[in-house]
């Protein structure tokens, strides 16, 4: 009863995220609860009617937005998507691409603030998730950003790039082990992942396990033959391995 009252709760407040686990948890335990049930379909409908709402512009205007930030005008995409953002106040769209402008000039708390307004629209936003984990973890929030690439997983299990980025925080967390996992995970889903690669082999080296990392860094280079990093990182597991030749 307590769990069912602290989940409506979260779902008064928006927070459908925290809600559905809460009910999802509820369920694995008691299968056929009524109220749990009930409360994970008022949220397909509450997601449901968010999305509805979303008011992006026109391709016509958004894109150059998007070409000045593939040019790392980052200031000039904060303008022009300020300006937009006046007329078209519910374009997660907008709200990303200023979150990536923000993230791009090192303005990690006001990226954060403008992804989260885009889960406010669009809270299945999968790629907004990822994005605002990336800024949590860069800002030294390691568990939330965590909790970030785990929400994008749940709305887009194939996110690939989640999963890699939950092995890079579990690798500044010293849990190699789980880093590993992680980055098999990503790797499953795009096979020729070659940072992924590279970073587990990293994680295996930490753990001494030199010919898995080889074996790794190879992969890699397989994938992306000018990898320096992991031309430089395999030379150091042969030398650790008393194999000077091969280096």
């Amino acid at each position: 009863d307590q769990a069912l009252k602290l989940a409506k709760r979260k779902t008064n407040d928006g927070q459908t995220m925290e809600a559905n686990h809460i009910y999802q948890d509820i369920l694995k335990k008691f299968p056929k609860n009524k109220k749990a049930n009930a409360g994970i379909r008022t949220l397909s409908r509450t997601i449901g009617n968010s999305i509805a709402k979303i008011q992006d512009p026109p391709q016509s205007l958004i894109q150059p937005v998007m070409n000045l930030y593939k040019h790392g005008q980052f200031e000039q995409v904060l303008n022009k998507a300020a300006h937009l953002l006046l007329e078209f106040p519910r374009s997660v769209s907008l709200y990303n691409i200023v979150g990536a402008a923000n993230q791009g000039l090192g303005k990690l708390t006001k990226a954060v603030e403008a992804y989260r307004k885009a889960l406010s629209i669009k809270p299945d936003y999968a790629e907004a998730q990822n994005d605002m984990g990336v800024a949590l973890q860069k800002l030294g929030k390691l568990d939330e950003a965590i909790e970030a690439f785990e929400k994008a997983l749940f709305f887009n299990p194939n996110l690939s790039n989640a999963y890699f980025n939950i092995g890079n925080v579990l690798k500044l967390q010293n849990k190699p082990e789980k880093a590993v996992e992680a980055y098999q995970r990503a790797i499953s889903i795009k096979p020729d992942y070659a940072e992924a690669y590279y970073n587990m082999g990293v994680a295996l080296h930490v753990q001494k396990k030199l010919d898995e990392a080889i074996t790794a860094y190879k992969k890699a280079l397989h994938y992306k033959s000018d990898f320096a990093e992991a031309h430089n990182n395999m030379g150091n597991a042969l030398k650790d391995q008393g194999k000077l030749k091969e280096t």
